[in-house]
This record gives structure tokens, C-alpha cells and sequence, in this order.
């Protein structure tokens, strides 16, 4: 039955468990009688909820403490085990998959190197596989507990009704590429487990506002600085993120060549992939053999190196470039959007780190607007470089939030008792 606001029972009662649940996640443990105000919910409504996800085993007691004169008010907590997710990073040197449970507490982890065979899009697919095979083995983890799959791409990701998720990766040689699709063909998972693929620095975004340095910030852009960079911009309109496709912003007309074919993109001055070529045509020497990252740390050891040694000229010269074109594109998004804060995450970043952020902050502030530069802050990202994965992960957390708690519909009934004895299992004793 439907409300005047056209709202059912039944969606008031989502509503609620949402409310209670997501109070208790992030501010927990509390009382019942704290979640009273929390949440806005009489207390017999917190009472009907919370009895109703204690026993769904989603919430369980942690404790108590001591009341005004009063009996003990007994804490209640999200309980960790009661589902599982796992997040994964298509990365630009590898993929990593990570099992969380439900606090988002690592459970295990597994990583694959992308080399030759680069972003081929089967060695993707089979590398995703096989890394959530492996994280649910190690953890003895059951996929019947498993509320969902987030994964962070690169590039524009497209939701379709019938093909799910398909990727546009200009940069990677990905054109309309079927990756929900191609990950269901196969997957040894329940039928009912979903799939949550969006772009990496949209995930590493969310990731930030949740839980690093993004918390309590209504306007924020978080920057993926890697092999490329990337941006995902959040506001009190778009509270989950947006992301943009800030490298391929056009910051040098006729200027060099960009990994997605157009010319003078900010990815062909900033990024990390970038910034390494202009060292070896300028003269730098790093190892061939070396990987990206390692090859970027022995620049920065080139650059700043141990006191009484000469650092190198052309490495200190292309880092400050660098600084100044990442600073200049910093601006724009300053004048664009307005944030009270930017937050630089991503490999490349979190290397570059506190030595390299002067620079940027100075050039930013120098190219941006007075009025919207004063109101900003610019910092790194505080989750480190497994933020993608947590922020795949919280994909399917906040899908399950946004049902109350409720696990998605299973493709048959008999799958409901299966999901009851892998809870009975995974509960301490």
C-alpha cells in the first residue's frame, strides 16, 4: 500500500534499515537509545529494526556501557562476517583483487603483473577470474556470503540494460568492451551476485570521501595521478561521484602526442608514463628493465638524492614541468568546480608525495582564480595504493546499504537456505 508520497510500507522499511545500519558503519558501535536521534526514528522503530537485522545477522551486540542511573545500555556493532566483498583494480602495471568483509577489513588479496600481453582484454578477464577464485580460497571465504564484485577500470564505462556494464578505453585500446558481460560467461559465482564496474579514479574518489581525506567535504575532486591522470569530481548534487576525463583535457594546442591519439592532451605532460619519456629524450638514463614505478623512483632518486650528491638536472627540470602542468590542470578544475578540497591519490601520486605537492599547490594557485583558490585545499589522498580496491569494493557495499541490508534477489528459492548455513558457519562461536 503506497503512501501520499507514494511510498510503500515496504519502502519505509528499507528506508529504516538503511538508516540504522549505515548510522551504526560509520559511528559505531552505538545504543539503541543513541540511534533514537542518529537516525530520527522513534525508539520503537529502532527497536523493530534493530531486532529485525539482528536477526538477519547483520548487526550484533558489542558491549555496553554504563547509563544515568539506569541499567547498562547494551552497544550494538555491524557485524564484520556477516557478507563479504571483494573490489578489484584494473591498474596500469597490474590487477589486483582484494576480499573485504564487511567492515571492509582486508581479508586477503591477490595480484596479477600486466606485461606483455598488456591490456589484452581476455588476459584482463582471466586475471579478474582467477584472483577472486584465489582471495575466496585463501579466506575460506563462501560466495554465497558474497555481496557483490566492484571493480575500477580505466575509461568511460557505459551501463547498458542488456549488456551491463561496457568499457570505452581509448587509452588502452578498449573500444564498447562487454566486461559485465564477458565476467558473467564462465564465473564460477552465484548467479546472483553482481557485478559493479566503474571507472578507477570514480572508485578511488569514493573510497576518499568515505573514509581518507575526503570525510565531511560536500564538494571535493580526488585526482588519480598514475601512468595517465584521472579525476572524479563529488558535490552535494552528485554525492556518489562523477567521473571526468580530466587527462584528456587539451593543455598545449599542436603539442605532443597522447596515449589516446590526440594532441596535447594534460595525460601527455603529467602523467607519469609522460613524464618518464621526456626524461630519457632529455638525457635521463633509467634502466630499460625497470617497470614503471621503479623506473619513476629511480628518477626521484636521480632528482633528490642523499645530501653531498649533485642531483640530476634533467630529472629536477621534468619534475618541475611537470609540477607546473599538473598545477595548471589542477586550476581548471578550480575554476570549473569550485571544491573546498582536491586530494591526489594513485601510484605516481603517492610517490611523488609531500616533496612534489609545494610545487603544485604554487603553480594551481598561480594560474587558478583568486576568489576559488583561496577557498581550496590541495592534499594527498590518505588510503594509500590500495584505494582503488576499497573503493571498488564499497560499490557493492553501498548497493547493499541502498537495499536495507537485504541481499539481492537470488535466482532460485533454494538458494536461501544455502545462504543461512554459509552465515551459520562464518559466525563466531
Amino acid at each position: 500500500m503506497a503512501g501520499r508520497n507514494g511510498r510503500t510500507v515496504r519502502d519505509l522499511r528499507r528506508a529504516n534499515r538503511t538508516a540504522v545500519l549505515q548510522r551504526l558503519y560509520f559511528d559505531g558501535p552505538l545504543s539503541r537509545f543513541e540511534l533514537g536521534p542518529a537516525t530520527g526514528l522513534s525508539s520503537g522503530s529502532v527497536s523493530n529494526v534493530v531486532a529485525d537485522l539482528v536477526g538477519d545477522g547483520l548487526v550484533e551486540e558489542a558491549g555496553s556501557v554504563d547509563s544515568d542511573g539506569g541499567r547498562p545500555r547494551t552497544l550494538l556493532r555491524v557485524a564484520p562476517h556477516s557478507g563479504h566483498m571483494i573490489g578489484v583494480d584494473v591498474g596500469e602495471t597490474r590487477v589486483r583483487v582484494e576480499l573485504f568483509d564487511l567492515t571492509l577489513t582486508e581479508l586477503a588479496r591477490a595480484e596479477r603483473p600486466l606485461e606483455q600481453q598488456g591490456y589484452d582484454v581476455e588476459v584482463i578477464v582471466g586475471h579478474i577470474r582467477d584472483g577472486i577464485a584465489e582471495v575466496l580460497a585463501t579466506e575460506g571465504a563462501h560466495p554465497e556470503l558474497l555481496l557483490g564484485v566492484g571493480v575500477g577500470v580505466p575509461g568511460i564505462v557505459e551501463h547498458t540494460g542488456d549488456r551491463g556494464a561496457v568499457v570505452h578505453g581509448q587509452t588502452i585500446g578498449w573500444d564498447a568492451v562487454p566486461l559485465e558481460e564477458l565476467l558473467r560467461s564462465g564465473s564460477q559465482l552465484p548467479e546472483s551476485v553482481r557485478y559493479f564496474i566503474d571507472n578507477g579514479a570514480k572508485t578511488l574518489g569514493q573510497a576518499e570521501m568515505w573514509f581518507g581525506a575526503g570525510r565531511g567535504a560536500d564538494n571535493a575532486v580526488v585526482v588519480l595521478f598514475g601512468s595517465g591522470v584521472g579525476a572524479c569530481l563529488v558535490t552535494a548534487e552528485v554525492e556518489h561521484g562523477r567521473a571526468v576525463e580530466w587527462g584528456h583535457l587539451t593543455v598545449r594546442v599542436r603539442g605532443r602526442r597522447c596515449r589516446c591519439g590526440a594532441l596535447g592532451c594534460l595525460e601527455a605532460y603529467a602523467g607519469a608514463e609522460s613524464l618518464l619519456a621526456r626524461w630519457r629524450e632529455e638525457g635521463g638514463r633509467p634502466a630499460e628493465a625497470l617497470d614503471e614505478e621503479s623506473a619513476l623512483t629511480a628518477m626521484l632518486a636521480a632528482a633528490y638524492p642523499p645530501e653531498g650528491t649533485e642531483p640530476d638536472p634533467v630529472a629536477l627540470a621534468v619534475l618541475e614541468e611537470t609540477a607546473e602542468y599538473l598545477g595548471a590542470g589542477l586550476s581548471d578544475l578550480i575554476n570549473l568546480f569550485q571544491p573546498e578540497r582536491i586530494l591526489i591519490g594513485g601510484w605516481a601520486g603517492l610517490q611523488l608525495g609531500a616533496r612534489f605537492l609545494p610545487a603544485v599547490r604554487r603553480y594551481a594557485t598561480r594560474y587558478a582564480l583568486r576568489h576559488p583558490a583561496e577557498q581550496v585545499t590541495i592534499d594527498l589522498g590518505r588510503l594509500g595504493p590500495d584505494a582503488v580496491t576499497v573503493g571498488a569494493a564499497i560499490l557493492p557495499l553501498a548497493d547493499f546499504f541502498g537495499r536495507g541490508g537485504r541481499r539481492a534477489q537470488r535466482a532460485a528459492e533454494d538458494r536461501l537456505p544455502a545462504w543461512r548455513a554459509a552465515l551459520a558457519e562464518r559466525t563466531p562461536r
